[in-house]
């Protein structure tokens, strides 16, 4: 998973428990490298004091030897003497002349590999040219490593006698062994550590986001058709704050402005729908007129035909009329809301029942299963149905080779579906978005009311009806609604 792609709340989370991980791995790295700091220091002193403490043996032994004190007599002064002096500070004593020579060592026999029998030029050069006139070397020898510090021994009057070479191995065992029993009390600490800041990762992740999940759920909640509740939130950090108070102030401008659409979009519905009325209406009364002006001229009560001619005058009347009353039932019908009645019926023998009205031979009628039981008005129903496929019916031109409509009702999971498919001329693009805006249509057969009508019963039912048209091969309208 992509970082990016992460929730706020996750990378809270993440971001804590790195935070836990790297102080972790610093301070192991800090302990770890402070005990190797304090080794060195350790050794460094240890060797020091060692070396201060056997300087103060030789020195005592210089001066309560018989011996002349010169470099020549240093083996002689310190030929017994020099395993004691070994013995007693458990380190290995080498002792040179002022030129390099190996006169006498203790040769300890775990360190005769550090025994030199003449020193480097560079060691006598770092002795004679260094004010402290002391110079350590540090080397590896067979996976140990060896200081080897080197000084002078004087005389009584400081007069230099020989060189002091004290090489001194580094044992680290007990401090490794201390190193590894700390940093193994540190890894469980580390581990209640980690644990504790999972826990409280979890949860201070969850309130920090607590109050931006509250926000997206309204947020997705918001609908402009219905009325949306404002956040209330008790505490809250500042930020949060601010974003709420947005947020409310959007929905009181949303709702503003839904209020604002809804009148303009109903004024306007309604004044395309009173011109289309008033267009329809002007249509029969024209003949009507042209009618009764006809029948003023003509009249003739001695006329031997005038019965006649009454009669085809009140036909003519009459027909009119019925256009007009036809006209404001469909009005009527559409301005009125569906009744909302929940009975539970059989879906597919209801729609067979509406299709039973049509003498139409060409719509065929197809039902995956011969029962779908669902809760729906059955007078609505029907009136969905026989507005669907008139409008079919009325798509197909009069002079089409294979006209067809096919009816079919399928189950999907907890909704019905109801499509009628056609093979006339199609949707137009441009009239796609208009479908099912409550206007009349041109066609002289239909009021235009239909499909706006059908809408309007579906979604009162929480359904759905959507269409897919190609203009010129046909078009198919999909109905859907829950069964319960």
């Amino acid at each position: 998973m992509k970082i990016k792609r992460l929730s706020l709340r996750a990378r809270i989370f993440v971001a804590m428990i790195l935070l836990v991980l790297l102080a972790s791995v610093l301070i192991a790295a800090v302990t770890i490298y402070q005990y190797h700091e304090e080794a060195q220091d350790y050794h460094r002193e240890r060797l020091e004091r060692k070396e201060k403490a056997i300087r103060q043996s030789i020195d005592f032994a210089i001066r309560e030897t018989t011996w002349e004190v010169k470099t020549e007599n240093i083996p002689l002064i310190f030929k017994e003497e020099i395993f004691d002096i070994d013995a007693i500070h458990n380190l290995q004593i080498n002792l040179y002349d002022l030129e390099g020579e190996l006169l006498i060592s203790s040769k300890r026999t775990i360190q005769r590999d550090t025994t030199e029998t003449c020193l480097d030029a560079e060691v006598l050069n770092a002795l004679s040219n260094t004010v402290e006139h002391r110079h350590v070397i540090k080397k590896e020898e067979n996976g140990q490593t060896f200081q080897s510090s080197y000084s002078y021994i004087t005389d009584e009057k400081f007069k230099n006698l020989a060189i002091l070479n004290l090489p001194y191995l580094e044992n680290d065992d007990f401090l490794n062994k201390e190193l590894k029993e700390f940093l193994g009390r540190l890894s469980y600490a580390y581990l209640a550590m980690i644990l504790a800041a999972i826990v409280f990762a979890y949860f201070i992740s969850k309130y920090i986001t607590k109050s931006l999940k509250n926000i997206s759920e309204k947020m997705n909640e918001i609908r402009l058709e219905k009325r949306n509740k404002k956040i209330q939130i008790e505490s809250s950090s500042e930020e949060i704050e601010t974003l709420v108070n947005s947020y409310n102030s959007m929905i009181d401008e949303l709702e503003a402005s839904a209020v604002k659409l809804a009148t303009s979009e109903r004024e306007q519905a309604w004044r395309e729908m009173a011109k289309q009325v008033a267009h329809e209406i002007k249509n029969p009364l024209t003949p009507m007129r042209l009618s009764v002006q006809s029948f003023q001229r003509k009249f003739n009560p001695e006329d031997e035909n005038i019965h006649q001619k009454v009669e085809e005058y009140s036909n003519t009347l009459i027909q009119q009329i019925d256009t007009m009353s036809s006209i404001a039932s469909a009005f009527s019908n559409f301005a009125k809301m569906p009744a909302q009645k929940s009975e539970v019926l059989n879906v597919v023998h209801i729609v067979k029942l509406a299709l039973d009205i049509f003498n139409e031979h060409y719509i065929a009628f197809k039902a995956e299963e011969e029962e779908i039981i669902a809760k729906f008005d059955r007078t609505q129903l029907i009136r969905v149905v026989t507005n669907l496929v008139k409008n079919g019916i009325q798509a197909i031109p009069e002079d089409a080779e294979n006209p067809k409509i096919e009816v079919k009702v399928f189950s999907e999971e907890n909704s019905v579906r109801i499509t009628v498919e056609d093979n006339g001329l199609g949707i137009s693009e441009e009239n796609k978005t208009k479908v099912f805006e409550p206007k009349f249509t041109t066609k002289s057969s239909g009021m235009g009311l239909g499909l706006a009508m059908v809408k309007n019963i579906v979604e009162t039912y929480n359904g759905s009806i959507t269409f897919v048209s190609q203009q010129g091969e046909g078009t198919i309208f999909t109905v859907s609604f829950p069964k319960e």
